[in-house]
């Protein structure tokens, strides 16, 4: 909330009042401010002028709260980038539209903007690596891998061109050999030598071949070097990056990358191109000596997969790799059951469809950048790199088992059905070398034969949690079917006045086996597989219907809460569902759904269409744990929503941080100025509620009032409350 400032502007355009934080933003001092918006518009830099007017003239055309953004210059000359929000004061005596004085909240959003910039930038390099890393595993001729990289640079990375070329040394030029983009007669020109003492040869792609190291120009209309300068402004390109291709530590290309953005290529950006430039020497690497070996050397005849020496040096390869880049890569070895009883109950030709057709089988259902070798008769092994959680590696494991070896093997006439079991090893937990690895991974796989599980990860307290945390899934799916999932309420009261204003239902599990589970123990299990939309759903309808009940009983029941998951709100079915769970409501306006700031950024503008249409329904909607993500102004703004909840480390901490207070304090303010409602979380001292009290919050929530109520006890509650506020008028 920081560099915000404010300023009531006259009807003509002159300042009548500004904050004390204005001279701060714009670097004057205070007796230095300008009094107009003639002359802040001088500050604003000329490509956003005409933006600035048009909104100003469509704020007064429609006396209408309008946003904008644009760049100002400050008083030292720096640019920074604001954000304007205007809006008409009615009060007073003005009788049309020209004589409205307008309160106007600016905010320097500058870190924002290149932040956000700036993760655009590594999110389209980040792109370019994964099509590249996904190509060098599928292609194994050189001149496609090239063009395919060009191609990911401009298509997945949106570079305006790209190509690659190669070093000849008999003519000590640089020859590209593959383009993509906005490429047409740009080499009639360009210099391409090696050599410094021939022409062309002060180039910047000599230049990295000379040095081995990548050569960069960050804004080619102010660099010194004048070359190529037409040909680039005519493409719109303001920044380049030539990478040298390293063979054996000898340059046998470059890549170049051409971006419209000046400035592209900073540290960040150039230390991962750095690794794209090593990725691609490593396939050129790996095709060379592919080129170089017998084919029968390295690979099983009948399956067409690797084979065990080139297993081998494939695994070796790969962890090198992986240990520069901090990876984890999964070793899997997969054992056919009873193949030797295959082989003798229908011949060797049998066993060998069953092997070839397995091995297609594997490789169509795999992930891209998977690795598959023929290791034994009835063995293969599966290298996976870039390995994330071993949860989601058993869920993979799982169904592609179920995906494998579900459908029968068609053998001559007949349908034979097999099945393998798995052992797994990670790199570099499991083992930090390919002997290691291998090892530990055959250990898990013979623990899997004499358990008789599909699969084993070679850590048993590894296997022992994953496999708990299927049992629990299995027990949730239980749970739903059987019903046995049940809502607790936590009452919401006012500061002032101690009256209950809202009643927050929270999901428990009351397990025959377990007791009642705490949601924390399996509301991320119900995300992670999804199950969390028929639960959701559930928790919705049932609130309604309990509000429903305590009406009919002839109770006042306060507006009830429900607390909205980010994959419910993704879908697009979100609205629809949300009014089916409510039909029996009394009033939709007695529901309000809670959903947390992070989830509502994830798509802020879809999110806000489907928000607005729930406010259409009746419904109220409140930003929870607000403070903890992507807090802006602007969208808060735009969002339809009637109340912020203070997450509750602020609460916890406001009385012995100072920060934490001032944090508080501002989000206060802010919700106010906005005609927010504030409640704040977890209240468990009476010195946070006083704190709370003294800096105007609305509403609190937390055990000093009230613990979560059992459903079945929240009628005798609000009698005896109701009963209360009738005794002390």
């Amino acid at each position: 909330m920081a560099n915000l400032a404010h300023v009531i502007t006259r009807p003509e355009g002159s300042f009548e009042t500004w904050s004390e934080t204005l001279p701060r933003l714009i670097g004057l001092k205070q007796a230095d401010v300008i009094a107009s918006t003639r002359d802040w518009l001088a500050l604003i830099h000329p490509d956003d002028r005409a933006r600035f007017r048009s909104a100003a003239i469509q704020a007064r055309k429609k006396t209408l709260r309008t946003e904008v953004q644009y760049r100002l210059c400050r008083a030292d000359g720096r640019w920074i980038h604001v954000r304007q929000v205007m809006e008409p004061l009615r009060n007073g005596r003005a009788t049309s539209t020209r004589a409205l004085r307008w309160f106007n909240t600016l905010q320097d959003i500058t870190e924002q903007v290149e932040s956000e910039a700036r993760i655009n930038r590594l999110n389209r390099v980040y792109a370019v690596m994964r099509g590249i890393s996904s190509a060098i595993v599928r292609i194994h001729e050189t001149q496609e891998l090239f063009q395919e990289a060009c191609r990911v640079a401009v298509e997945d990375g949106q570079f305006i061109m790209a190509w690659i070329g190669l070093v000849d040394h008999q003519s000590s030029l640089v020859k590209p050999v593959a383009t993509a983009g906005n490429v047409g007669d740009f080499f009639g020109n360009a210099p391409m030598a090696i050599l410094e003492t021939k022409p062309g040869g002060h180039g910047l792609s000599g230049r990295a071949v000379r040095s081995k190291k990548p050569v960069l120009s960050n804004d080619v209309l102010t660099d010194h070097q004048r070359l190529m300068r037409k040909e680039l402004a005519a493409r719109g390109i303001n920044s380049l990056a030539i990478l040298p291709l390293l063979l054996r530590d000898n340059v046998v290309g470059v890549f170049a990358l051409y971006a419209g953005d000046s400035g592209f290529f900073d540290a960040d950006e150039m230390r991962l191109l750095g690794d794209l430039a090593r990725d691609v020497s490593f396939a050129l690497d790996h095709i060379e000596k592919a080129k170089r070996l017998d084919y029968l050397s390295y690979y099983d005849p009948l399956t067409g997969l690797p084979n065990r020496t080139a297993f081998h040096e494939r695994l070796h390869m790969q962890l090198q790799e992986a240990s520069q880049k901090e990876q984890r890569v999964a070793l899997i070895l997969l054992d056919v059951e009873r193949f030797k009883t295959i082989n003798d109950a229908f011949g060797r030709q049998a066993g060998d469809a069953i092997l070839t057709q397995l091995a297609a089988r594997m490789k169509q259902l795999s992930l891209p950048s998977s690795w598959f070798a023929r290791v034994g008769p009835d063995q293969f092994a599966v290298i996976t790199p870039e390995v994330g959680s071993e949860e989601a590696l058993a869920t993979r494991t799982d169904r592609r088992l179920t995906e494998t070896f579900g459908p029968p093997f068609a053998i001559s006439d007949r349908d034979l059905r097999i099945s393998a079991r798995l052992g797994i090893a990670i790199f570099p937990g499991d083992g930090d070398d390919s002997d290691t690895l291998l090892r530990n991974a055959e250990a898990a796989l013979n623990k899997a034969k004499a358990t008789g599980e599909r699969y084993m990860f070679y850590r048993h307290d590894m296997t022992a949690r994953i496999a708990e945390k299927v049992t629990l899934e299995n027990k949730l799916r239980q749970a739903i079917e059987k019903q046995e999932f049940v809502l607790h309420y936590q009452p919401k009261v006012a500061l002032s006045s101690g009256r209950i204003t809202g009643l927050e239902a929270l999901i428990r599990w009351r397990s025959p086996e377990l007791g009642l589970v705490a949601p924390g123990q399996f509301i991320p299990l119900l995300e992670e597989t999804g199950l969390i939309l028929q639960v959701g759903a559930w928790a919705l309808k049932r609130a309604s219907l309990d509000h429903r009940a305590w009406h009919e009983a002839g109770l006042t029941p306060p507006r009830v809460a429900v607390n909205v998951s980010a994959i419910q709100l993704r879908r697009r079915d979100f609205v629809r569902t949300v009014r089916q769970a409510i039909t029996l409501a009394v009033d939709p306006a007695a529901i309000e759904l809670e959903i947390t700031e992070t989830n509502v950024m994830e798509d802020i503008q879809s999110n806000t269409t489907k928000l607005t249409e729930i406010r259409r329904i009746g419904l109220d909607i409140a930003i929870d744990d607000f403070g903890t993500g992507y807090s802006s102004l602007a969208y808060l703004a735009r969002l339809p929503i009637g109340t912020l909840k203070i997450d509750r480390s602020f609460v916890h901490a406001m009385n012995q941080d100072r920060t934490a207070r001032t944090l508080v304090e501002t989000i206060i303010n802010l919700a106010h100025t906005l005609r927010l409602k504030v409640v704040a979380e977890g209240v468990e001292r009476q010195e946070e509620r006083n704190a709370l009290v003294g800096l105007k919050c609305d509403e609190m929530q937390g055990y000093l009032y009230a613990k979560p109520i059992p459903v079945e006890d929240v009628p005798a509650f609000l009698a005896s409350q109701r009963s209360n506020e009738v005794s002390h008028p």
